[in-house]
């Protein structure tokens, strides 16, 4: 009627009517497209790049590490405030600890590398150690403690080079001492004696990063000692800014 709410069923779909696929109901379809990969000569170009990269990066950590040293020595060896000579010679290269396999007098392994971290005041003798070796032994222990409160930067060391026994008379000699065994032909390797002198002729002087940088005189006094503890003195107060007690 009129005015009523009604309606006409005509507008209705006719439930009866067949219902056609593909003409009342699309289904949404989507394409997935792979991106193209990157080709083997693009691939190799970035892992140069990274290589590259990562090079550099290693390069400046080393040298941001090694720069204090650097300074340290150029300022003992080419400024010298002081104006002071040195004693011992300096070593042109600077030789690292060769990583090779040591025995403590109680038959236990350590590795060289393994002393870094400390400067290291060398001797290289025999077991028998003879008046020359024990001699040197006694310089090391009284320059160390000659350093007085700077001693604890400084670790002494023995190279026993050969197999024979340590004397049991030696043990006050080698208290707070590093003994250890390595071969001779191991030792060679690393440090070097004058010309026409043998390895037991000289104390060697091993900085913290484990580098040999210095040979002091063959056959040292009680003289040339002194003049050592100059050196000791000066390299001590060059590195303070890097170089602390303890591995």
């Amino acid at each position: 009627m009129p005015g009523s709410n009604s309606f006409d069923a005509r507008a209705l779909p006719d439930a009866a009517a067949p219902v056609v696929p593909g003409v009342h109901d699309h289904v949404l379809e989507m394409s997935v497209h792979s991106l193209p990969e990157p080709g083997a000569a693009e691939v190799a170009a970035e892992d140069v790049q990274r290589t590259a990269s990562g090079r550099w990066k290693m390069l400046l950590v080393v040298a941001m590490c090694a720069a204090p040293v650097v300074a340290s020595y150029f300022t003992y060896y080419v400024v010298r405030p002081e104006g002071h000579r040195s004693y011992g010679e300096l070593i042109a290269g600077q030789p690292a600890l060769p990583d090779v396999a040591a025995q403590r007098l109680d038959g236990t392994p350590l590795r060289l590398p393994a002393l870094a971290g400390q400067w290291l005041l060398v001797s290289v003798g025999g077991g028998a150690c003879n008046a020359g070796c024990e001699h040197y032994l006694y310089l090391q222990r009284q320059l160390r403690e000659s350093l007085g409160k700077e001693r604890d930067r400084l670790d002494r060391v023995w190279l026993v080079d050969d197999a024979a026994p340590v004397s049991a008379g030696l043990a006050p000699a080698l208290q707070q001492a590093t003994v250890l065994r390595l071969p001779a032909a191991d030792i060679a390797g690393w440090l070097q004696p004058e010309a026409g002198r043998a390895l037991e002729d000289h104390l060697y002087l091993v900085d913290p990063l484990g580098h040999w940088m210095m040979r002091f005189p063959a056959d040292m006094d009680m003289a040339g000692a002194a003049k050592a503890k100059r050196d000791l003195d000066r390299l001590l107060r060059a590195s303070v800014s890097w170089d602390k007690a303890g591995r």
